[in-house]
């Protein structure tokens, strides 16, 4: 790893440069966002350290999904890199001759990542441990988390992005059905295949293919998608698309896990002769097995590399977690703050965190906040782990096509980034390796209504730090 080495970087004597790049500026007079809307600092990692560039650094900016540095720094700390999440199974009742005869009570732990394949082998499990058939309810439990009423379409109105999904105790398979077209040239229809397999939702097995390019493939097949309990396609498939796969949040949230989960039970097989129902554990259920989900570790990579609301949301909501309470975003924001002055101490203003994922209007923190969080984590144990759940520029998540365009050859492999956008925002942060090796933390925030037009401005900071 690049940074490794240089994680204690010697000081730069003087004062830090508080004149943009003359690149950087150009490219903010070009997208019309002047310098007042702009806050970055860049700095040796390493401490104490000088910054060799600083601008409006002391500037409260909406970072947007750069928030997700702050919650996955943090969770390291208090949970460490291998933290486990749990989804307990229980049953009341008695087990004899394949059936439970009573109700199988599922227990979210607030699991990020509880998806289809990993269901699939709990709900085997479950056939090898002597039960095919329910004779009973199966009973779901979220209740580790107390949250607020919020629809899906509250922040902008998308209701089928699959990045306005709101986080659950017990969430499954991130609350959205996959589509994946597959053409059957013969037949003359693409075949559509349904990911999980939803109880009580009907999806044609076909579309009819369609001649042309396949440009929006979206638009061409003309889905109405609004229906809990239909899918409906009136146009065609272009054929020239080949295989291609569609991820929608399902229309109903609320009620997503009961249809998932019991359409998967019977697709292994499985019977029900009750319902699917919502209901606390009682204190008398007997523990049938627990299902762990992946280490932190591995969560954060989807998170940070990919900018995943929903899994950043769980993990912040883990932060206030405890035995005898529910985990409410209050007192997640709460431990961080006491995180944030234990850790940072009192030099850098503490930031405004809303949900822990970046997608709010409220979020604010300043340049020189960001880069002191960056400072801190170069020093943690387990500063690998955070290291590599960054994007790295120009070859994959939110910053694999940063270069494409030839602006920013000397970062391309040498930059570990985090990026934000919002409407009026766009935001970076991380790591750059300088020609001479010395690695330098940076992060940069513009909030503007011209905001999206400035990330050429951003990267080429990221290109500037890179040929320092």
């Amino acid at each position: 790893m690049l940074l490794m080495g240089v994680a204690h970087a010697a000081p730069v004597a003087g004062q830090p440069d508080t004149e943009l790049p003359p690149a950087v500026a150009a490219k903010l007079v070009k997208a019309s966002v002047p310098v007042e809307a702009l806050s970055v600092v860049i700095t040796p990692v390493g401490t104490p350290s000088t910054p060799i560039l600083r601008v409006n650094g002391d500037q409260s900016q909406n970072p947007a999904s750069v928030a997700k540095l702050i919650t996955t720094v943090a969770a390291l700390d208090a949970l460490g890199s291998d933290f486990t999440w749990f989804t307990d199974f229980y049953y009341t009742g008695r087990i004899e001759r394949h059936r439970l005869i009573g109700n199988l009570h599922i227990r979210g732990g607030g699991d990020p990542k509880f998806v289809v394949e990993r269901i699939q082998e709990v709900m085997q499990t479950l056939r090898t441990r002597g039960i095919t058939t329910i004779q009973g309810n199966m009973v779901l439990d979220n209740s580790a988390f107390d949250l607020p009423q919020a629809g899906p379409g509250d922040f902008d109105g998308e209701v089928l992005r699959p990045y306005n999904v709101q986080p659950d105790a017990l969430m499954v398979n991130f609350k959205s059905v996959v589509l994946k077209f597959k053409p059957n040239t013969k037949r003359g229809v693409a075949e559509i295949e349904v990911e999980p397999p939803m109880a009580g939702l009907n999806v044609p097995a076909t579309i009819p293919l369609r001649k042309g390019r396949c440009g929006d493939w979206r638009t061409h097949i003309r889905a109405t998608l609004t229906e809990a309990s239909r899918y409906r396609f009136a146009g065609g498939y272009p054929r020239a698309c080949g295989e291609q796969e569609w991820g929608i949040a399902y229309i109903e949230p609320d009620t997503y896990a009961s249809k998932a989960l019991l359409g998967i039970w019977q697709s292994v097989g499985g019977k029900l002769t009750g319902q699917v129902v919502n209901g606390r554990v009682p204190a008398t259920a007997k523990l049938l097995l627990r299902a762990p989900s992946l280490p932190l570790r591995e969560i954060i990579m989807d998170v940070n590399k990919f900018s995943n609301n929903m899994m950043a949301q769980q993990v912040f909501l883990t932060l206030a977690l405890s035995p005898d309470r529910p985990a409410t975003y209050d007192g997640a924001r709460q431990k961080i703050q006491r995180w944030w002055v234990q850790s940072m101490g009192n030099t850098t203003t503490v930031p405004t965190i809303d949900n822990g994922s970046g997608l709010s209007r409220d979020g604010r923190i300043t340049a020189d906040a960001l880069v002191a969080l960056l400072q801190h984590a170069a020093t943690h144990p387990q500063f690998k782990d955070f290291y590599d759940s960054l994007s790295i520029a120009g070859v994959d998540g939110t910053v694999s096509r940063m270069g494409q365009d030839g602006s920013t050859p000397l970062s391309i492999g040498n930059a570990r980034l985090k990026t934000g956008s919002l409407k009026d925002v766009s935001a970076i942060a991380g790591y750059v390796t300088g020609m001479s090796g010395k690695a330098y933390a940076i992060a940069a925030m513009v909030n503007h209504d011209n905001a999206a037009k400035a990330r050429v401005a951003l990267y080429q900071l990221v290109e500037w730090a890179a040929a320092h």
